[in-house]
C-alpha cells in the first residue's frame, strides 16, 4: 500500500477590522443607529486609559446611553452592513483547500461583537472559527445585559492557546495577521513562539512588531508571506496559483522601509579629525 503524507497543519489567524474589512464594525453599527461621532467617542476611551485598545467599542455598547438600544438583531444587521476587503471569500477558499503539503486552518480572533464578524463573515468563515467580543442579553427587553468575554489584547491569546490546543498544533505553526493596537499582545506572543506574524497597516507601531507587511486592498495579499515563509513558493508559483483563480498580479513591489526621525542637537562637539 502506498503510503500517503499527512500534510504539516498551520494554524491562520486574523483580526477581523481593517484586516478582513475595510472600516471599523463599530464605525457601521453608528451608521445604522444613526449616532454621529463614533471615531470621536473612540478616541476620548483611549485618553482616558480606562478601557483596553480594541474594546472601546464593547465599553460603549454596555455604557453609553446611545448604543444601550442595540439589540441582538442590530449587531447581525452591522454585519451585513460591513464593507470587506477584496476576495475575502476566495482566501477562505485556498486556506480551506490548503497546498501541497500543507493545510491552512483559518480562524478569526476580533475584539468587535461576535454578532457583527459572524454576520459580515457568514458562509466565508464558518461560525465556529469566529471568535469576538461576546454578550449576554436580556431577556424581557433584548438589551445588552453585561459583557461576557473581550477578544481584545490578552484575550486574543487566550483564544489563540485555545486553537492551538485543539488543533494540536505547536507554536512555531501559527500565522498571524493584523493591523492594529488589538494585536499588538497576541503578536509578540506569536514571534515569541518562533510563528509568523503579518501586518497589514501602514502603522509604524504595528510593523514594528510584525515579521512581515503587506499593504493591499485585496485580502489574497496575506497569501505571499505565508505561501513564501511556511510553503518556501516563489514568485512565479505565487502568480500561478493566483491565475489559476482568474487573477493577475498587476503590480507587486518588495520594498524595505526604514522609519527615521532626526532633532537638532545644539552643543554638538567637533569631531578632531586624523591628519
Amino acid at each position: 500500500m502506498k503510503k500517503v503524507d499527512t500534510p504539516t497543519v498551520y494554524l491562520v489567524a486574523s483580526d477581523f477590522d481593517k484586516t478582513l474589512s475595510f472600516n471599523d464594525s463599530g464605525l457601521c453599527l453608528s451608521e445604522i443607529l444613526g449616532v454621529p461621532g463614533f471615531e470621536e467617542r473612540v478616541e476620548g476611551l483611549a485618553t482616558t486609559n480606562l478601557v483596553q485598545q480594541g474594546a472601546e467599542l464593547a465599553y460603549l455598547l454596555r455604557h453609553d446611553p446611545a448604543f444601550r438600544r442595540v439589540r441582538r438583531e442590530d449587531l447581525i444587521a452591522a454585519g451585513k452592513a460591513v464593507s470587506l476587503k477584496h476576495h475575502v471569500d476566495l482566501l477562505g477558499k485556498i486556506l480551506a483547500n490548503g497546498v501541497p503539503g500543507y493545510r491552512f486552518p483559518f480562524y478569526v480572533i476580533s475584539a468587535g461583537p461576535a454578532e457583527v464578524v459572524r454576520s459580515a463573515l457568514e458562509g466565508i468563515v464558518p461560525p465556529d472559527h469566529v471568535f469576538g467580543t461576546e454578550f449576554e442579553f436580556d431577556n424581557s427587553t433584548g438589551e445588552i445585559s453585561s459583557v461576557a468575554r473581550v477578544r481584545a489584547g490578552y484575550g486574543k491569546v487566550m483564544v489563540l492557546q485555545e486553537i492551538e490546543a485543539r488543533l494540536r498544533t505547536s507554536s512555531d505553526r501559527t500565522v498571524y495577521i493584523g493591523d492594529g493596537s488589538s494585536d499588538f499582545y497576541v503578536m509578540r506572543h506569536v514571534n515569541s513562539g518562533d510563528g509568523i506574524t503579518i501586518a497589514v497597516s501602514e502603522s509604524k507601531s504595528i510593523g514594528r512588531i510584525a515579521k512581515r507587511t503587506v499593504l493591499s486592498a485585496d485580502a489574497l495579499s496575506v497569501l505571499v508571506p505565508i505561501l513564501e515563509d511556511v510553503a518556501g513558493w516563489d514568485s512565479a508559483q505565487i502568480r500561478a496559483l493566483f491565475a489559476q483563480h482568474g487573477l493577475r498580479v498587476h503590480d507587486w513591489d518588495k520594498i524595505r522601509t526604514d522609519w527615521l526621525t532626526f532633532h537638532e542637537e545644539t552643543d554638538v562637539p567637533e569631531m578632531e579629525l586624523a591628519s
